[in-house]
């Protein structure tokens, strides 16, 4: 369970073989929040029985790590963790070529990195019940992608405020409903074989502009491919008080 390091990388193997899949990858693209710590925790208490391998992409150069590194030390022991931190950022708002914001091209190449078939994703500001991986990997037989719908929860003491009946709610449903709908990536998970293709998505906003919609570039391509639906919420989903699904909430919108 030692760590192993590389040039601008670090890797925390698990007890299986280091070439063979693991059942399940998870892609993290992340600039070390505070609540990382809350994440990684919630990926750590997975009823998952198989191999998790983590992959944690790092946006931009930090010398915060140590204790991110001590603190994947405690991780279970079917899961390995590969900590990639390069000293630059792909993103075009701290100077890179990729438009989205939210980590420029490191979502895809995260994606493309892991060694797993199935990849669900997770931003470091979010989490999951301890059942998400499970109850999506139990439905990925004959499906290019899964989802399950996510709780809100406030961004101070993560309170729940209500399932997400707007947004994230999958094709053809919702604000979205207009452009194809729409499911968030913490809510995903894919099979990487079947959609290999469409992969760079998630290094592109398509719109030729900067922003944070790779994940609608993404999904508008994944739509229309065969997919399984976990109509429970087990992604919990941080907002904050100036995010437009308050109103919705206070008002009962319906779309």
């Amino acid at each position: 369970m030692s760590r192993l390091s590389f040039p601008f990388g670090h890797y925390f193997p698990n007890d299986g073989d280091d070439q063979t899949p693991s059942d399940v990858a998870i892609v993290m693209p992340s600039i070390i929040r505070r609540s990382l710590y809350r994440t990684l925790d919630s990926i750590f208490r997975q009823d998952f029985s198989g191999r998790l391998q983590i992959l944690v992409g790092i946006d931009r150069p930090s010398d915060s790590l140590e204790s991110l590194f001590k603190f994947l030390e405690m991780r279970p022991r079917n899961h390995s963790v590969l900590v990639l931190h390069l000293p630059f950022s792909t993103a075009v708002r701290n100077g890179g070529l990729h438009l989205p914001s939210d980590g420029g091209s490191l979502r895809a190449s995260l994606s493309l990195i892991a060694n797993a078939r199935y990849i669900a994703f997770l931003d470091d500001d979010n989490a999951w019940r301890s059942d998400h991986i499970s109850k999506l990997y139990a439905r990925m037989s004959g499906c290019a992608w899964a989802f399950s719908y996510r709780m809100l929860v406030t961004d101070d003491d993560y309170s729940e405020l209500a399932i997400d009946q707007w947004d994230s709610v999958g094709p053809n449903r919702g604000r979205f409903k207009s452009s194809g709908g729409f499911v968030d990536p913490n809510c995903l998970m894919i099979d990487k074989v079947a959609l290999t293709s469409v992969l760079s998505r998630w290094a592109d906003t398509g719109t030729g502009a900067p922003g944070v919609i790779a994940d609608r570039h993404f999904f508008d391509a994944i739509k229309d491919t065969p997919f399984a639906e976990i109509a429970e919420a087990t992604v919990l989903y941080t907002i904050r008080k100036s995010n437009i699904l308050h109103q919705f909430m206070q008002s009962k919108t319906q779309f």
